[in-house]
């Protein structure tokens, strides 16, 4: 990958991998320690409560990173975020259990901040043609560390319990803050412009989504399919109970499959963009996910395995083709905002997916639930594999 080539991205790259792998093997034992605190399944819960209510400080988020030194700001989120980690060695009863949502909320800014402040990096970091491997790279890797974060994270909980963890997170967050240091890069700055007001350059994010057509289109379209994606939440644990009758058990080799699955879409992402163009790649991705989802309509296990796998590999090529068609349609200081904008339109409707499909799956036989998913993917693909784009220069800003 070319973006490889370039010694700083390679310290972004592995400086962010080390960091987002303390993270996956942290937050989600968090639930667990909570549980064993208190042994109450509502307290493990609310770990992920609090991770989450933060998405509503996204627009903020974005407006900060489009205002500032983006380097600085990764270096201080980095730093601070790891310095709080270190609080939950204070963790000792159901008493502290108030610093655990605390830090898991603490991640959610945190996490705010670090998506939107990299993607303004990378767009200043690497040129345009080399965006797509820059983000490719970023989710294979990211895919990769996610299958093994969370089992390391566990292992290192029950052997040596929750304040080991916090340690080896804070050591994590230590070598991003070094890899950033050592990166030098010539950041664009805020374009002076007319004064606006605050509510002005908190929506600047969605007015570029709407007044930019081929990126808006891509952004209404994945809205609509993050509108029935939360269903999955749902409907797996009737896919193994009874379409494969697993235990409950069984989702983690769900699970780990569409992991394998993500990693080789991220390995792949890139080649699919330079062939494709950043809209029919989502639109493939959305079809691609469509199939594997009808595939868990199936009772056979290899069929039901093998949709999980090409579910993984749409999923990367969503998510790249969509970061990078942000960044590409989008001027270096409105990077922040328009990723904070992308975040909510597709947040907001996965959760009311979730909660919908929640209610629906006990009214509901869960295939036809999958069903459902399966023809709007379908319906959203289509739309935007029909769209034949190679992203003109003349609309790289």
């Amino acid at each position: 990958m070319p973006a490889l080539r370039d010694p700083r991205f390679r310290r972004l790259l592995i400086g962010q991998s080390l960091s987002s792998f303390g993270d996956s093997a942290l937050y989600l034992s968090l639930a667990i320690w909570a549980k064993d605190l208190t042994g109450s399944n509502a307290a493990a819960g609310a770990v992920f409560f609090a991770l989450g209510l933060p998405v509503l400080l996204a627009p903020l988020a974005g407006h900060l990173v489009d205002k500032v030194n983006r380097r600085r700001l990764l270096v201080t989120t980095n730093a601070v975020t790891g310095v709080g980690v270190l609080s939950l060695l204070a963790v000792r009863s159901a008493g502290q259990l108030w610093i655990l949502y605390a830090v898991a909320a603490g991640y959610g800014v945190s996490f705010a901040l670090l998506s939107a402040g990299r993607a303004g990096l990378l767009k200043d970091l690497v040129r345009a043609e080399d965006l797509a491997d820059a983000n490719a790279s970023f989710q294979a890797v990211g895919q990769g560390l996610r299958l093994a974060s969370p089992l390391a994270g566990a292992a290192i909980y029950t052997a040596f319990g929750g304040g080991a963890l916090a340690v080896l997170d804070a050591a994590t967050f230590l070598a991003a803050v070094i890899a950033l240091l050592s990166i030098r890069v010539e950041e664009s700055v805020p374009a002076p412009g007319p004064g606006q007001t605050l509510r002005r350059e908190l929506t600047a994010g969605f007015r570029h989504l709407r007044e930019t057509p081929s990126l808006g289109h891509i952004a209404l379209i994945v809205a609509v399919a993050f509108g029935v994606l939360g269903f999955l939440e749902s409907t797996d644990f009737a896919v193994i109970e009874h379409g494969l009758h697993r235990p409950a058990s069984f989702f983690g080799v769900l699970n780990s499959v569409q992991g394998g699955g993500s990693v080789l879409g991220g390995l792949t992402s890139a080649l699919v963009l330079r062939r494709l163009g950043p809209s029919r790649t989502v639109g493939a991705a959305l079809v691609v996910d469509a199939i594997g989802a009808a595939a868990l309509i199936s009772s056979n296990l290899v069929v039901v395995l093998a949709g999980s796998a090409v579910m993984g590999v749409a999923v990367s090529w969503l998510l790249v083709g969509y970061a990078t068609a942000r960044q590409l349609w989008t001027p270096p200081r409105l990077q922040g905002r328009v990723a904070a904008a992308a975040d909510v339109l597709v947040n907001g409707p996965q959760t009311a997916s979730i909660a919908l499909g929640a209610v629906l799956i006990g009214l509901l036989d869960y295939r036809v639930l999958l069903l459902v998913l399966t023809a709007v993917l379908l319906a959203c693909g289509a739309t935007l594999a029909r769209v034949r784009e190679r992203v003109p220069d003349d609309q790289l800003v």
